[in-house]
């Protein structure tokens, strides 16, 4: 991570996207303390998350949770499905045997899963039946902020749909923030309210769901978004392909990381690094973000 830096609001889903080797799910693990951040500050209603003591620490946990990738590798093999949901509610809270009961039918009910199913392992499910279980999982310490680290891409294409109007539905009962991680721009499009376009660990353009897919400034993002399939022929993008290799995040090239690659790239790009301004709302890190308009739409 290079200088990232963001506000998620209550109730509202933050996209992160790029593509592989950008730091999306780096930046999910840090935020869930996963990895331990070497510099920076996180901060949940005014306090610092990152200060080493136990009430810091024990928010953080309840409050911040983690969908992952591959729902067949983020279930214990070994345990049925009532102990991976209890498991949460036993390390943190102090709740009866009863209560926890009652809040883990409650979370089955409320992912369109039955009691019967408490008593099965993860591996008598379907794909997106045990994304649906580490939803659960996810949610039964009451979280605010819920890190979804590309929560369908693992999933077939018929029911990709399902677990995304499945948590736009949890989130709009529980209140929740989500910060979606994922390299799909047609799922970014369905859940998104902001989007943050990453490249070699550092924030390119940032702005709201309409402006980054109406108006993409930096011609990293119009790249991707031009690689975005349309059912709708009059909305076909001119498509951009990019050319060259990925810099190595170890030995990142001086100037701009995009320069080698971008199309608008002139001499001042190698050199100097961009920041991110304000361009009509949205931010962007980019020296041509003037005169790099919104993608071309061709109708046949």
């Amino acid at each position: 991570m290079d200088g990232v830096s963001f506000e998620l609001q209550k109730g509202k889903t933050l996209a992160i996207v790029g593509e592989s080797g950008c730091g999306k799910s780096t930046l999910g693990r840090l935020l869930t303390m996963i990895e331990t951040p070497t510099a920076g500050e996180l901060y949940y209603l005014g306090q610092n998350l990152l200060v080493k003591d136990k009430t810091a620490h024990k928010l953080r946990r309840q409050k911040i949770q983690m969908v992952f990738q591959n729902p067949y590798a983020s279930l214990n093999p070994r345990k049925k499905i009532a102990q991976i949901l209890e498991e949460p509610l036993l390390i943190n809270t102090p709740l009866s045997a009863m209560e926890r009961k009652e809040k883990i039918l409650h979370m089955m009910e409320k992912v369109g899963l039955k009691a019967e199913h408490l008593h099965r392992y993860p591996h008598m499910f379907s794909g997106g039946q045990r994304q649906r279980i580490a939803i659960a999982r996810g949610l039964m310490l009451e979280p605010d902020i819920v890190i979804a680290d590309e929560p369908v891409s693992a999933l077939d294409v018929s029911v990709r749909a399902q677990v995304l109007n499945l948590m736009m539905d949890l989130q709009q009962d529980f209140g929740l923030s989500y910060v979606f991680i994922s390299h799909d721009l047609s799922v970014v499009e369905h859940i998104a309210d902001e989007v943050m376009v990453m490249y070699l660990g550092r924030c390119v353009e940032k702005g709201t769901k309409e402006q980054i897919f109406n108006c993409p400034r930096h011609p990293y993002t119009q790249a991707l978004l031009s690689a975005t399939p349309r059912l709708n022929p009059d909305l076909r993008r001119e498509r951009i392909k990019l050319t060259g290799e990925l810099p190595s995040p170890i030995d990142p090239p001086p100037g701009c990381a995009f320069a080698a690659r971008c199309r608008h790239a002139f001499t001042h790009c190698s050199h100097s690094r961009p920041e991110l301004n304000s361009y009509h709302g949205q931010q962007v890190a980019c020296f041509a973000a003037d005169l790099s308009n919104n993608l071309v739409v061709t109708r046949d």
